[in-house]
């Protein structure tokens, strides 16, 4: 028997991870950044391990203990060369158009802690801005993931409840977010986040390939 699909008001998408492949392009500049600083490169599955929690953690873990005294000059380093890389090797991930087609009906929002002018210029570069009612950045709002705060500002605004919000995301702060605020959550397992990790929060749901979001929700 199918399993009944949750009926949706709200859909929010995290970004690196979820709706875009940006891990490669975010290792180059993390470890042109190490370089320049003196620094021996990183392997990328350790860079990887540092996304989710913004720019400025994803630097002083970078950079470490040891280099926190040119955190300022790792910051722009890391922006100069973000900003010529990002749309190198950055692309969406498969399913991506359709599953924002189907649900075209459906008010969508990004809601990342990645820096705004990043995501916007990706999102309009990737042809994906226009199907979302707002994006938001770390550095727009005042709140950032895993905060409830971000949501459930969010779902005031728009007027929905927790059981029709559904996060969908590869992060842990993703699960935690939504739990704490009292909305559903499907977690991507094939994003940037340790499967493992997500599993072991038990999101409401769980995918492989967002393709399947048309089987779960309504």
């Amino acid at each position: 028997m199918d399993r009944e699909k949750i009926k949706t008001d709200l859909l929010i998408f995290d970004f690196d991870g979820t709706l875009v492949t940006s891990g490669e392009d975010l290792v180059i500049s993390v470890n042109h950044t190490r370089g320049e600083l003196g620094l021996p490169a990183l392997p990328a599955e350790v860079i990887i391990s540092f996304v989710g929690d913004g720019v400025h953690k994803l630097i002083e873990r970078a950079i470490g203990p040891g280099a926190m005294d040119r955190f300022d000059e790792a910051m722009q380093i890391f922006t100069g060369h973000y900003t010529g890389q990002m749309l190198k090797h950055t692309r969406l991930f498969p399913g991506v158009i359709e599953v924002l087609e189907y649900f075209g009906a459906k008010r969508k929002l990004i809601v990342t802690n990645k820096r705004y002018r990043f995501t916007r210029a990706i999102a309009e570069a990737l042809g994906i801005d226009r199907y979302f009612e707002e994006i938001i950045g770390s550095d727009n709002t005042a709140y950032s993931k895993p905060d409830p705060r971000l949501l459930e500002d969010i779902m005031t605004r728009y007027g929905v409840k927790g059981e029709n919000t559904v996060v969908v995301g590869d992060g842990i702060n993703d699960i935690k977010m939504a739990k704490q605020a009292g909305a559903l959550v499907c977690a991507f397992l094939n994003g940037l986040g340790s499967r493992d990790e997500l599993l072991s929060l038990s999101p409401d749901l769980t995918c492989e390939n967002l393709l399947e979001l048309k089987n779960l929700l309504a």
